[in-house]
């Protein structure tokens, strides 16, 4: 580094990857074999077993640290506050599941006692979530319709319409259990990465929707059959039209109050959030009014509105899940088992990063699908985290999952205690709460514009899951957002932006020619460069696009060549074409035609063979006998290999042969900046033979364009415009020292 300045000097020699290898020793570094890896696995000790244990219980690591007299207070204040919240939640979601309200409270309690365990997140509040509650709906609804006779389950005899539903739902959630189980046990807990914030967004918000929908009956006060299934949301908006005269006004001005007064509080909170000690619980105070105008003026009686009746008090004794509802709910408990898990993990994520803790996506899986299973089996439905819900428990000030479990208490003491003064409660005031707490997600079509000006096969990631979602269901619009998410991330691959590099002038930096004026390009010299793996779906482009930058297919030339080749044999042992000290010139009276000999076309494919002629064919000069090969100005390429993270086997065979094509139309091929395994894997598959050497492989650009300069030095000629350049190149000769070429040096001109 010069001082003072921003620049540095280099001396070195000049690197091939064999000379590289040569000069720099290597460490030696045993690879392990998969049995390697497989009997490490299974190996414990006692430093493993007590990792192990912290895992899976990973309350031990933050009790040891927890501090009583700075966290205890504020754990009550966030336990207190989430528990109110969680009650009301845990009512109005279950609506969305198409399940007795009271059955809500019991996802907010079972759930959240067995995530204080195993959880390592430690402010998500567990408990129901509206996108998981829709979708456990609409399999109910499927399985156990409003209008006509349930699916045949032999579960079914003797239960009522509410009973064959909680079956249903407690079922599916602990079939959702034992996938997250599963996964987490198995160590998948990176399929969620998978799913892009893209997707999800476009997903929660077609989720929104539907959740909006499904409240409009509790809004209008209107009787509307559950329906599930594709053009479902259609179905239900052309019933609620049709029914629209029925509207109970009633509902529709406690309702309109209730969103009203809960979205201008929810502002106001935002706006002020720096200011208060913690956020007004705006929903549980216009709950409790609500509850109890409703119980003074007898809204039930008086206006015909339809209330939360009766709670009964305590819990119910557990239940076994029904396999017959396995068989019929597998498909649809997968989508849950990842949305679930992916929306809970996001969240957490965010507030790990936050509060600078770690946390462990196998486990959370294990900790849901323990959760889960635990909860189903006394009849609460599956658990994720409400985004609102856990803004609440960490804005109060919560720091562990003690505000969590003080949650779960609260919400048992309304389940034991006073859930009857709940009676009165319009449903409507439920989905009023529930329509107020989805602006957050539907919102994110805000993301539309930004995506599409942007990044658009993310725009249209979002707009294809979010369009899906909508008309063909949450589980099907999952599958399609999916699809398409790998479909454009395999297009991105399959047809990367490929592009031709050239020198920035008094720099070893190499951009793209079509981006830069002030650049330097030798004479017969091109370098190519794809920026992704080199895999069977896009060897074909590659050579597309490299025939496109040469500027020549190297097959048909050398097709050309052998004929040509063929040809001037043939009229030499004609005598028709004869070799001076000028060169061919031609012995017959009458005008020679090339011709089309089709014969042993396989030949035409091998290296020019020139023996039994007596000189080299110069194919940059006029042929004898009206012969016409195309030019090929080009001699040496450069392909740079720094974005190549793999090579599969058809890449490695594509890939040589058009290697081979170059070499028999004497171009030189240099590949520069390969990774090292991807090199180990050319030597492994007997890439290299006869014609592709491995000293074709140079260790950076600028060292393969130098050593093209030293061996071909007329490249570097230049014309009048080029006469002064500004740049200098420091080179290290082995065994001499230093010494500077100046701008004028003829050799390396850069």
């Amino acid at each position: 580094m010069r001082p003072g300045a921003q620049q540095y000097v280099v001396a070195r020699q000049l690197y091939s990857e064999d000379s590289f290898t040569e000069n720099h020793e290597k460490v030696y570094r045993h690879r392990k074999t998969m049995l390697d890896h497989f009997k490490q696995y299974l190996t414990c000790d006692a430093k493993r077993a007590k990792n192990a244990a912290l895992s899976l219980l990973p309350i031990i690591s933050w009790m040891k640290i927890y501090q009583i007299k700075k966290w205890l207070i504020s754990d009550i204040v966030s336990g207190v506050s989430t528990g109110l919240v969680a009650v009301l939640q845990g009512l109005a979601y279950c609506l969305l599941a198409s399940l007795p309200p009271w059955y809500g409270l019991f996802s907010a309690f079972f759930p959240v006692i067995i995530y204080f365990f195993l959880g390592t997140s430690r402010h998500i509040s567990v408990g129901p979530f509206p996108v998981l509650c829709l979708m456990i709906g609409s399999v109910v609804t499927r399985l156990v319709p409003d209008v006509g006779p349930p699916a045949n389950i032999t579960g079914f005899e003797g239960l009522s319409m509410d009973d064959q539903r909680v079956l249903v739902a407690s079922s599916l959630t602990f079939l959702v259990g034992i996938m997250q189980l599963a996964m987490g046990v198995m160590q998948v807990g990176f399929v969620v990465m998978y799913l892009s914030d893209t997707l999800v967004s476009g997903f929660t918000t077609a989720a929104a929707v539907h959740i909006l929908v499904s409240q409009l009956k509790f809004i209008l006060g209107l009787t509307v059959p559950g329906i599930s299934g594709p053009l479902s949301l259609i179905y239900t908006l052309e019933i609620i039209f049709n029914k629209i005269t029925s509207t109970n006004v009633c509902d529709v001005v406690i309702s309109l109050v209730i969103m009203v007064v809960v979205f201008i509080v929810k502002e106001l909170n935002d706006r002020l959030k720096s200011k208060l000690p913690f956020p007004i619980p705006i929903e549980v105070i216009m709950t409790v009014i609500a509850c109890g105008v409703s119980y003074a003026f007898d809204f039930k009686t008086r206006f015909g509105i339809e209330v939360v009746g009766f709670i009964p008090q305590g819990y119910e004794p557990p239940m076994a899940p029904d396999l017959d509802i396995f068989q019929e709910t597998a498909v649809e408990a997968f989508p849950m088992a990842i949305v679930g898990f992916a929306v809970a993990f996001s969240v957490a994520k965010v507030y790990s990063v936050k509060h600078d803790y770690t946390i462990d996506g196998n486990q959370e899986l294990i900790a849901f699908g323990a959760s889960n299973i635990f909860g189903a089996s006394f009849k609460s439905f599956a658990a994720s985290t409400a985004l609102s819900r856990s803004a609440v428990q960490e804005s109060t000030g919560g720091k562990t999952q003690i505000a969590g479990l003080l949650s779960a208490i609260i919400v048992m003491i309304v389940t034991l205690a006073v859930g009857f003064l709940l009676e009165p409660l319009p449903k409507s005031v439920l989905g009023a709460v529930v329509i107020v707490n989805l602006k957050g997600m539907l919102m994110q079509v805000r993301d539309v514009p930004y995506l599409w000006r942007r990044d658009k096969p993310d725009c249209v990631v979002w707009l294809a899951t979010c369009i899906a979602s909508i008309f063909l269901g949450l589980d099907l619009g999952l599958a399609v957002g999916l699809g398409v998410e790998l479909i454009s991330v395999v297009l991105r691959a399959q047809f990367p932006r490929c592009s031709v590099l050239a020198n920035i002038k008094g720099t070893d930096i190499y951009r793209d020619r079509k981006d830069y004026i002030d650049i330097y390009e030798p004479e017969g010299v091109k370098i190519f460069r794809i920026p992704s793996p080199i895999f069977f779906a896009n060897i074909d482009f590659f050579r597309t696009k490299l025939v496109e930058a040469v500027g020549f297919n190297p097959l048909r030339v050398l097709r050309k060549r052998n004929k040509a080749v063929r040809m001037i044999r043939k009229l030499l042992k004609k005598g028709d074409l004869q070799w001076t000290s000028k060169g061919f010139t031609n012995a017959s009276c009458r005008p020679l035609k090339e011709s089309e000999d089709e014969s042993n076309i396989e030949e035409l494919d091998l290296p020019t063979d020139f023996k039994d002629l007596p000189t080299r064919i110069d194919w940059n000069a006029d042929l004898p006998a009206n012969i016409s090969v195309p030019r090929v100005d080009l001699h040496s390429l450069i392909l740079d290999f720094a974005a190549v993270s793999f090579l599969d086997i058809s890449a490695l065979k594509g890939l040589k042969t058009t290697l081979k094509e170059l070499i028999r139309v004497e171009v030189e091929i240099y590949i520069v900046a390969c990774d090292t395994y991807i090199l180990q894997k050319l030597h492994d598959c007997s890439f290299f033979d006869d014609e592709v050497l491995p000293s074709m492989f140079f260790l950076t650009l600028h060292d393969a364009m130098l050593h093209i300069l030293q061996k071909h030095p007329e490249s570097t000629e230049e014309k009048s415009h080029y006469d002064k350049i500004i740049t200098s190149v420091t080179i290290h000769h082995p065994g001499g020292s230093l010494r500077s070429r100046d701008r004028h040096a003829p050799e390396t001109k850069f």
